[in-house]
């Protein structure tokens, strides 16, 4: 039996909440802090306590050569941070970890790029970085540069880039130098679809040379496509592993019993800021139980804080194993196809008719974006469930569920070849 290639064993990764480093103080500021302090301490009063949060707490598992495995759990799980320690950008508070081979990482846009330095000198930097030679990087580099598709600013410094030709440039490098490990974290969300799909060509044409890949996304359905196995994490912890579809089936489970109503934390920082989604029955109130014949909407409050053009608000609707069903963006109703957006605050609704989709569990992804590989903001999915009445027309052969992700009854018409009656009918 051949070594694993990732061993974890009881990790724990530890973080200090509200640990920010102290303001410059002038000399006047600080004897008289000081001073407060020594008085606060003459009168007995304690210094509040310091309160922690484990980010990872006892995570455990092996990963054999060749496997690919898919992380999965709600925002805040512990699955960056357990990529993190694992491709050693951070120790862990406890456990450990071992690692065979060389490790290549995706966790963030650019990750190890130094700005002031071209695409050109970041791929040698990046490569070596992961312990490549120089002639090893040299056999790949047309390569790498024909994916990016940034061939043309290979000189011009990254500072420069958009995030979507860093991120081409950034998955180019980590995805074509031989490393024997692969972590890829949530980036594939940003870029245009086809870039995506070519994302994930990659990723499964690497496994396939026997590679392992651990592979962090919130798509289940390219999860589902890619991985053989999975983990499931929630709150630091491993909650369960296995099978993939066995991890994505409980995964779907547990958050059905979400809310209809889900508030986002602000972000100063985002020029576009995602606060609250809202899932609308058709009398307009707030359900994850809907009934499959009527129509429901769901409403997107935002925050613009300086003037962007072009940019479109993305409502995507998949099957809950992440099968995509289709993708609603607000610029279909807009003049020229563009919308410039101007700073303030927006709800947006989006309406979803009703006797077409098939009763089953579904997820809602909302993102701002623009075509290119701009990404604004993008939240997490929730998940809702269209419940079938049994009337006739969802239903098929038998009162059974028709197979499929719609349920449509289409109009039909039948005429005889032999002379015989209409549609086949007797007498």
């Amino acid at each position: 039996m051949s070594a694993a290639a990732i061993r974890a064993e009881g990790l724990g990764k530890r973080y200090r909440i509200g640990g920010l480093q102290a303001p410059y103080r002038t000399l006047r500021e600080s004897l008289t802090h000081g001073a407060g302090a020594l008085l606060r301490g003459l009168g007995g009063r304690r210094r509040p306590k310091r309160e922690h949060i484990w980010a990872l707490d006892g995570v455990s598992f092996e990963v054999e050569p060749g496997e690919v495995v898919g992380i999965i759990g709600r925002n805040g799980a512990g699955k960056t941070t357990l990529l993190k320690v694992l491709s050693q950008i951070t120790e862990p508070t406890r456990g450990r970890a071992e690692l065979r081979g060389r490790v290549g990482s995706l966790l963030e846009v650019g990750t190890g790029f130094h700005p002031e330095l071209s695409g050109r000198e970041n791929v040698y930097l990046n490569g070596a970085i992961l312990g490549m030679g120089r002639r090893e990087i040299d056999a790949k580099f047309e390569e790498i540069a024909a994916f990016s598709e940034v061939e043309k600013f290979l000189d011009t410094p990254v500072k420069h880039y958009s995030s979507g030709m860093y991120l081409r440039l950034a998955f180019a490098v980590a995805a074509h130098l031989e490393t024997e490990i692969l972590l890829v974290d949530e980036v594939l969300a940003v870029g245009d679809a086809s870039f995506q799909t070519r994302c994930m060509g990659k990723i499964g044409s690497v496994a396939r040379t026997g590679r392992t890949v651990l592979f962090v996304s919130h798509n289940l359905g390219a999860v589902a496509k890619l991985c053989e196995r999975g983990l499931l994490l929630d709150q630091g912890r491993l909650v369960h592993q296995g099978p993939i579809e066995e991890v994505i089936r409980r995964y779907t489970e547990e958050r059905l019993g979400g809310g209809a109503v889900v508030a986002y934390p602000d972000d100063p920082e985002k020029v576009i800021c995602i606060r609250e989604a809202r899932l609308l029955d058709h009398r307009g109130e707030p359900a994850t139980e809907l009934d499959r014949e009527q129509p429901f909407r769901v409403a997107v409050e935002y925050a613009v804080r300086r003037q962007v053009e072009a940019a479109h608000l993305g409502v995507m609707l998949d099957r809950a194993d992440g099968t995509p069903v289709c993708h609603a963006a607000d610029i279909d109703v807009a003049p020229g196809g563009a919308i410039d957006r101007r700073p303030g605050l927006y709800r947006s609704t989006v309406e979803f008719p009703g006797g077409l989709l098939n009763a089953g569990a579904y997820q809602i992804r909302i993102g701002f974006g623009r075509y290119g590989g701009q990404r604004y903001d993008y939240r997490e999915p929730f998940l809702f469930s269209l419940i079938d009445r049994g009337t006739f027309a969802s239903l098929g052969a038998g009162g059974r569920q028709r197979p499929g992700v719609l349920s449509l009854a289409l109009g039909w018409a039948t005429e005889p070849l032999d002379g015989g009656p209409p549609g086949g009918a007797e007498g």
